[in-house]
């Protein structure tokens, strides 16, 4: 085993001590250096993805994302095609294949072309920060999804890239999918994944490259991510002047009806690993929601009983069983009505499902924190999943070992003046590549 030299490492922005020792063996050693002698480049290619707008809603500009990977992918040997998805009213998918030893494991990379970030949107472009000293700040990259996920697009290429030049991606069986609208899913969703969920399949191993998370400055190893669902409350009453609210001819009214279930859903939901919102909400003599159920209207008086009341909301839980058993007392809850009221529960097709931190997810993480030893890094404990959102890897959760966060750190996500800190590309890619290698190498 050969230890990498000091100077490569620091290139990396690792922090090594003084008795730190890297022991890679020598085609690891290749890839690190590969990855600190190739940071600007990827570096320039962050701009150029970044500089390119690809809202989720922009499908020209993700499927020109699309063909920049394209580009970056063809030439280390995969197979490229591009799914279209415009009758899910998005663009569409980038699906890479690499074929190697028959009997490798199969891995797959989920990563996303899209951004939260609009056309119309006042943040568009790629600006790196000048560094600073350690007490005000780094090497920082700031620009519409330079973390979410452009950063995480860069990460694969570099990592590949080093795989490459060291000799191990030529056997590596990588199946790499880049979805179009991970920001805003495409409808139905079971379309928009069947793809994605088709590959989980026939994978053995699944790295979500989206970013990576940091707990009181140390990075973690995310291996459980949560649902994500959204659901609707409709509530009525008996409309007529308020002088005879509570009355048993006049009831509640729709508004206390509907402040009854959400103050019960606030007292008798709560459990670990389980969160849900209200995000919506409008009441009166009239209310609506408009098509897609992000704006509300309602008119009213102060003198009335109000007919109906309307809220929407989110759930967020960590396995199917615990998402089963919520929402069945959610329904008990808005079954048992206030005087004179009624109310339905509904939730909205598709959503998001669970990934658990099961024992596959957690020895993948083990293997990392093989790779972080030898490179003399700190081992990385598992993220509690309350501080991380849903995301692609999760429909393929199911059927395969996987792990997230794989992408570089970044702060400010989803809004103007995200930024990604630039060293954390390389270290990212270098423990990919590491990672990626070593499991490739294993038999299926």
């Amino acid at each position: 085993m050969k230890s990498l030299p000091f100077a490569a490492l620091t290139a990396l922005g690792f922090a090594l001590t003084p008795t730190a020792e890297a022991k890679l063996s020598p085609a690891e050693t290749k890839m690190a250096k590969t990855v600190a002698a190739e940071q600007e480049r990827s570096v320039a290619l962050l701009e150029k993805l970044v500089n390119q707008n690809s809202g989720s809603l922009n499908l020209d500009g993700v499927e020109k994302v699309g063909q920049m990977m394209r580009a970056e992918l063809e030439p280390l040997g995969f197979k490229v095609e591009w799914k279209p998805m415009r009758d899910t009213g998005r663009a569409g998918h980038l699906i890479a294949t690499h074929v190697g030893k028959p009997d490798a494991k199969r891995l797959l990379l989920v990563a996303h072309l899209d951004t939260v970030f609009e056309p119309d949107s006042p943040f568009q472009k790629f600006t790196r920060k000048p560094v600073l000293s350690s007490a005000e700040g780094g090497d920082m990259g700031e620009g519409p999804g330079v973390g979410d996920d452009k950063g995480g697009m860069v990460v694969i290429v570099a990592a590949l890239r080093a795989m490459q030049a060291a000799g191990t991606l030529k056997d590596a069986n990588i199946e790499i999918h880049m979805t179009g609208d991970e920001e805003d899913s495409g409808s139905p969703i079971e379309k928009a994944r069947a793809d994605l969920i088709a590959a989980g399949k026939r994978s053995d191993v699944a790295l979500d490259f989206e970013g990576l998370v940091r707990d009181g400055g140390v990075d973690m190893g995310s291996i459980a991510r949560r649902s994500s669902d959204s659901w609707k409350i409709v509530a009525t009453g008996k409309a007529s002047h308020s002088s005879g609210i509570f009355s048993a001819a006049a009831g509640d009214g729709a508004i206390y009806e509907l402040t009854r279930i959400i103050q019960r859903f606030r007292t008798e939901l709560p459990e670990p690993n389980l969160t849900f919102s209200v995000g919506l909400i409008a009441g009166g003599q009239q209310a609506e929601l408009d098509a897609d159920g992000i704006r509300a209207t309602a008119n009213g008086k102060t003198n009335i009983i109000p007919a109906i009341a309307i809220a929407r909301g989110d759930l967020r839980a960590l396995s199917p069983e615990q998402i089963a058993r919520v929402k069945a007392k959610m329904t008990a809850i808005v079954a048992s009505h206030a005087p004179g009221t009624g109310a339905e529960l509904s939730f909205d097709p598709g959503g998001y499902p669970p990934m658990a931190p099961t024992e596959g997810n957690k020895a993948l993480l083990a293997k990392l924190n093989g790779v972080n030893r030898d490179l003399g890094l700190a081992e990385m404990a598992p993220l509690d999943p309350l501080k991380r959102g849903a995301g692609d890897i999760s429909f393929v959760a199911a059927d395969v070992d996987g792990m997230a966060g794989l992408g570089p750190y970044s702060t400010g996500d989803h809004a103007p003046g995200e930024a990604v800190d630039i060293p954390s590309i390389a270290r990212q890619a270098t423990r990919a590549a590491i990672l990626m290698s070593r499991l490739g190498a294993e038999k299926r």
